[in-house]
Order: structure tokens, then C-alpha cells, then sequence
């Protein structure tokens, strides 16, 4: 992710075009996983991300794949807009997943909102307890949004458990789609 990122950010005419999109208010965008770390990395071009932290190195120095549970933060993400205080299962797969952060950049999270979702307990509580959180992240952070909600970084993956059939065992009143699929719709839905 890193790799895209740079190859943008010191290439005159890419950045230019990348800023220009990122600052027009009729354009969303979703980063996951290696997506997550390109737009974590190009957030001096992206508005409302000054906070955003930098994904690094999973906390147990190897690559980390499972189901986890996340906690749906409140935000004005377009993407999870009606989803605050879910509690659900998601993919990870990754071995560069832990939110680097500081303290004050955490606060400004915080304090805007753009704290997106969080690997949580099965009480819903953050977590940074192994293997609930799988690469360590301060707070269980793992998605973040721009302030006005058209970004959302995440290092989960949604797009790998959208449809029940995905999942090994699902609750019996999930029918074809798995609560994820809302977050695509929600895309949708927002372009109109």
C-alpha cells in the first residue's frame, strides 16, 4: 500500500490528479487492507485526515488471518451510516495491521468522530488483547474515516464476508446477505 502511495505522492501529475479527486465533494472512496495503507499514506492530499495513523508492523510479528469481531463506531462515514454499535465478524488478513499513532493524534480521532471501527470483545469492548485484536493497534483501532465521511480506511476485510454463505456459521435469520453487504449499499445509496 505503502508502495501505490509513494509512487503517487512523487509523481507530480499523479498527485495533482489524486488531490483533485479527493477534494471534490462528489467522490467517496474506500481503502482496505493494502488499500487501507495507500490512503493512510496519501492522506496529506486527502481533507479531514490530519490525525490519520500509519499501519505497520502486526504486534506478533507474523501475518495474521482469522474471523474477528469489530465494534461500529459513530461517525458521518458514508459507508456505515446506520450501522453504530454493531458487533460483527470480519475477515482479517494481514501482516501490516497495527494503527502507529500518537496519543494526541488519537485524541483528535476521537474528538471528530473518525474513529470507524475497532476489534472489540465479545462484550463489545475495545480491545488490544491477543487474538481478539490480531496485530495489536492501541485501542483496538482499525478503521478510520476523513472528517466529512467520503474516506474510510479499514484493515478488515467486508468484501470477503458480505453474503451468509461466506461465513461457517451464521445466525438462521440471515437470509442471502451478511450485514456487511449494508456497507456497499450504503455507497450506493449515497451516490444516488
Amino acid at each position: 500500500g505503502e508502495g501505490w502511495a509513494k509512487s503517487i505522492l512523487y509523481n507530480p501529475k499523479a498527485r495533482d490528479e489524486f488531490q483533485r479527486f479527493f477534494n471534490r465533494p462528489e467522490t467517496f472512496s474506500l481503502g482496505v487492507c493494502n488499500g487501507c495503507q495507500m490512503l493512510t499514506t496519501l492522506k496529506e492530499l486527502i481533507p479531514g485526515t490530519g490525525c490519520w495513523p500509519k499501519f505497520i508492523r502486526n504486534e506478533s510479528e507474523q501475518f495474521e488471518a482469522r474471523l474477528s469481531l469489530v465494534s461500529i463506531e459513530k461517525t458521518r462515514s458514508i459507508f456505515l451510516r446506520d450501522m453504530h454499535g454493531a458487533l460483527l465478524p470480519i475477515v482479517v488478513s494481514h501482516g501490516e495491521g497495527r494503527a502507529s499513532i500518537t496519543r494526541l493524534a488519537m485524541n483528535g480521532l476521537k474528538s471528530n468522530d473518525q474513529i470507524a471501527m475497532r476489534f472489540s470483545d465479545h462484550f463489545g469492548e475495545p480491545t488490544k488483547m491477543y487474538p481478539c485484536n490480531p496485530n495489536g493497534s492501541v485501542d483496538g483501532l482499525t478503521a478510520v474515516t476523513n472528517e466529512d465521511g467520503r474516506v474510510l480506511a479499514m484493515m478488515p476485510h467486508p468484501e470477503r464476508v458480505f453474503r451468509a454463505v461466506q461465513y461457517s456459521w451464521r445466525p438462521k435469520n440471515w437470509k442471502e446477505d451478511a450485514p456487511w453487504m449494508r456497507l456497499f449499499r450504503n455507497a450506493r445509496a449515497w451516490v444516488g
